[in-house]
């Protein structure tokens, strides 16, 4: 029974670990800047060091149990979602009175006196590996009904994170050496009183059965093209799933998106949300050309912020990207195969919903290493694609579109522009 339970911990620890951000985390710092009568006042402050997992809308929640009998009097860039039972309260009643408040941030354009630095995003947080300015959410919380000492105060306990849904899991509280900040002139510092943090590591395990997208494949050399598995992301979806064209996709209220995040997906065989293609489209002497599309298949999800992260032994040697913002992630020094895509922002850093727009492209430009270049044995293709920070499903490795044993080289390239052409026409709709 010992080794069955140290095996389920083992690979639940595993299945948090992420190979191409092995540093990746979301960490909760609190620091109390001055105590109260009954309490302290702190700033709690999130930091998203995922390199390219954002968190996005409706953005994060966070909880945790109080380990006495604390009460928020007030606070300042977020809300509790409950206030709970404060009757005992005769004057002044508590912003939140529940042994386990739930957290989260406050919308764009609050009043002034209600907001805090780096508050009020409605929860949304982008990597640290393609926005570190904006990966931080800041709230101030007065607590009472605490310690109002270090010795008195207890650590808060069995903090939860959302985000939006599950798959975060958070480590317990613990004391760190005390923050410290420089004034505006930043001719002196001041130092919080108290200071733990709390670390919380993403697992796509945790979050949901099945994949969230899915990958298919072509080439200018193969009129083949390799689809998304069958029920790639599952197919619990199938009988509530829309044709394109359908009547039911011009009423009022299909794009609006439902609380639970229940998604209304267009009919395919994959029944992913996100299918990546991956196309390989010109061989030049000393270069070669990859065209990589994004498809959104879900009526119900724009996505504001998305990143693309592919391994390849190739993007080593990135040329040039045409269309998306790119960044290499090198999370072992010595190997550089792993690179992140996301939109150019105020061009196509929004991936609409399903539909005509529904779907954004870019060539990438990679310059040939003689030593390991082939187009042969599917060695063209990524090994691995994460969207949004989720594993993507790819094909079996025998369905690769495969290179014709023997062919003119002049017929090959004759037909380039209309399989270019019917590719391009089938990534786009189907």
């Amino acid at each position: 029974m010992r080794f069955v339970i140290s095996a389920l911990f083992l690979f639940v620890v595993a299945a948090a670990y992420d190979p191409l951000d092995p540093n990746g985390n979301l960490t909760i710092k609190w620091d109390i800047v001055s105590w109260t009568p009954d309490g302290y006042v702190a700033v709690v402050t999130m930091n998203n060091f995922q390199m390219y997992r954002h968190i996005m809308s409706p953005g994060w929640t966070l909880g945790w149990t109080w380990a006495k009998k604390e009460v928020i009097w007030s606070m300042n860039g977020a809300q509790t979602t409950e206030q709970g039972d404060c009757s005992q309260f005769k004057g002044n009643v508590p912003h939140c009175c529940k042994k386990t408040p739930t957290v989260v941030d406050l919308l764009p354009g609050v009043p002034y006196n209600q907001q805090y630095s780096n508050c009020c995003k409605g929860g949304v947080l982008p990597a640290w590996g393609i926005d570190p300015q904006s990966a931080v959410s800041a709230f101030q919380i007065s607590v009472g009904m605490a310690g109002t000492s270090n010795k008195t105060v207890k650590l808060p306990k069995n903090f939860t994170l959302l985000g939006p849904g599950p798959g975060y899991t958070c480590g317990p509280a613990k004391v760190v050496p005390s923050t410290t900040f420089l004034t505006q002139d930043r001719r002196r510092k001041t130092q919080a009183l108290m200071t733990w943090n709390v670390t919380c590591t993403y697992s796509q395990f945790l979050a949901r059965k099945n994949p969230s997208c899915c990958v298919s494949f072509s080439s200018f050399y193969n009129e083949t093209i390799t689809p998304c598995p069958t029920c790639a992301c599952g197919c619990q979806n199938k009988n509530s799933c829309v044709k394109s064209g359908s009547k039911v996709l011009k009423r009022a209220g299909v794009n609006t998106p439902r609380k639970d995040n229940t998604p209304l997906l267009q009919c395919t065989h994959h029944m992913c949300p996100v299918r990546v293609h991956w196309h390989v489209k010109v061989n030049y002497k000393e270069y070669w050309r990859v065209k990589v599309s994004i498809i959104n298949f879900n009526y119900r999800m724009n996505y504001t912020l998305w990143s693309l992260a592919v391994q390849h032994p190739n993007l080593n040697d990135v040329t040039q990207v045409f269309s998306f913002d790119y960044k290499p992630l090198v999370p072992y020094e010595s190997i550089n195969d792993t690179g992140m895509f996301y939109g150019m922002k105020f061009y196509n850093d929004l991936l609409m919903e399903a539909g005509p727009f529904g779907n954004v492209q870019s060539e990438v430009l990679l310059r040939k290493d003689k030593d390991t270049f082939t187009l042969k044995q599917g060695w063209a293709f990524p090994r691995k694609v994460y969207f949004n920070g989720d594993e993507c499903m790819l094909p079996p490795p025998d369905t690769y579109p495969f290179l014709p044993n023997s062919a003119p080289h002049q017929q090959v390239f004759s037909g380039l522009t209309a399989i270019a052409a019917m590719v391009f026409l089938l990534v786009t709709v189907w």
